[in-house]
């Protein structure tokens, strides 16, 4: 096992550059990303870093010289042979040849395009505008690159003992939840911490503690490589990335009302009826599933990601109670910055009415709260956006109105379009 805190002490640039293979990105990003090739390769979407965490001055902590070094360096990457090997021949969800021929070709002569990037005031500009394909594969690493670097940051110039008892405390943290989980009947749970984990090599730390703390219980991971190299599942079906854009690209309210329905529909052609979890929210899930044509019931399940997790899951299990389903057949996935507490509450109000799973993202991976210095090191929400589709503003409303995002004259427009009522603002602690 990897001695995380002597290779952080000793960092060097050829051993621990923070992303280190196109793989290193959530499954999720492949999956659109075929989607993307097969439908949209003509159009061009511009995606933004968006700190939500305003209190958090990147542009301090940040040095901007090594910033510009990591995204240089991710832009050198490609394909290895190996890897190619395990996207063609694996199986994913039982299925062998999830992927194209011709799009494994496609990733395999892949590059990562050119960024922009610059300091206003105390944060960082980063923007990253070209072909949908090649733009949407930024969102993850570009994100990695930002959270690695302010650990980083906060934790340069601590000694050898210091990290060696820093992360001690954050291993017996993480293996304290592990051990709570385990009490919980029937868990299936996968890593979702990519985007905002502390650092890779932490990351691929907490993929074995899961492991082997959770057995038969640990799904796998939503990150490709640590997937690859630990022989575990890749977790991961698609995000609000999709409906932003066919939005974006409507051409009147009409269109706008449909396109999220239209996503569903080539998503469900392209994976031949696989893979169907919805993510209602994008635009409020209330009002996503009223509308949802009678087809969309036959899907395997929903993933809640914002907004209260019990109240999203009784909308969804009302739903399918009225279009003639049973719920306890279905899944619901939450994956909403999910902690040890908020996983016991939900499990013991939907056990047994419906089939739970969780995606455990940045409080598993990042969580260091309290540990570093003057909290330095507590964990933040930043997210990468889509922000244009072929110059056209890109929105989002979620259920949670703090998530919301694009020029308010057009989130107006969206909310009479799918006809959001009132909603509920809740923190955002990641």
């Amino acid at each position: 096992m990897t001695d995380i805190a002597t290779r952080v002490y000793n960092h060097t640039w050829k051993i621990d550059p923070i992303v280190r293979s196109v793989l290193d990105t959530d499954f999720y990003k492949l999956l659109m990303a075929q989607t993307i090739f097969r439908r949209h390769m003509a159009v061009r979407v511009t995606f933004g870093i968006i700190n939500r965490s305003e209190p958090i001055k990147l542009g301090r902590l940040i040095d901007i010289g090594e910033l510009k070094e990591q995204l240089d360096h991710i832009r050198t990457l490609r394909l290895s042979r190996g890897e190619s090997t395990w996207l063609r021949g694996n199986m994913f969800y039982g299925k062998r040849q999830m992927f194209a021929p011709e799009f494994i070709a496609w990733l395999e002569g892949f590059r990562f395009p050119a960024y922009h990037l610059e300091r206003r005031g105390d944060q960082y500009e980063l923007t990253f505008e070209g072909p949908w394909i090649e733009t949407t594969m930024w969102e993850i690493p570009a994100l990695a690159v930002l959270m690695e670097l302010h650990s980083r940051a906060v934790t340069k110039g601590l000694g050898k003992f210091e990290l060696q008892v820093l992360y001690a405390r954050a291993m017996t943290r993480v293996w304290e939840k592990i051990a709570r989980l385990k009490l919980l009947p029937e868990l299936r749970i996968a890593d979702f911490g990519t985007r905002r984990r502390h650092g890779f090599l932490w990351q691929d730390w907490c993929v074995q503690a899961m492991l082997e703390g959770l057995g038969d219980a640990f799904l796998g991971t939503s990150n490709c490589l640590i997937a690859m190299r630990r022989e575990v599942e890749a977790i991961g079906t698609n995000a609000h990335e999709l409906p932003m854009v066919y939005c974006a690209l409507a051409r009147n309210d009409k269109e706008l009302a449909e396109a999220p329905y239209l996503v569903l529909a080539d998503w469900q052609e392209d994976y031949d009826g696989n893979l169907r979890v919805m993510l209602p929210d994008t635009y409020g899930s209330r009002g996503f599933l009223d509308r949802a044509p009678d087809w969309a019931k036959h899907w395997t399940g929903v993933r809640i990601d914002s907004g209260d997790p019990i109240g999203g899951g009784e909308i969804a299990i009302e739903w399918w109670k009225r279009r003639g389903q049973d719920p306890r057949q279905k899944l619901a996935i939450f994956s909403d910055g999910l902690d040890v507490e908020a996983i016991e509450r939900i499990h013991k109000h939907f056990f047994g009415r419906v089939r739970i799973g969780y995606g455990w993202g940045t409080l598993l991976t990042n969580d260091f709260r309290d540990l570093g210095p003057d909290g330095g090191l507590d964990p933040f929400s930043i997210v990468c956006k889509v922000i244009s589709a072929n110059g056209h503003p890109a929105v989002k409303i979620s259920d949670n109105p703090l998530k919301a995002m694009g020029p308010p004259a057009e989130i107006e427009r969206y909310r009479r379009v799918f006809q959001v009522g009132a909603q509920e603002a809740l923190p955002l602690a990641v």
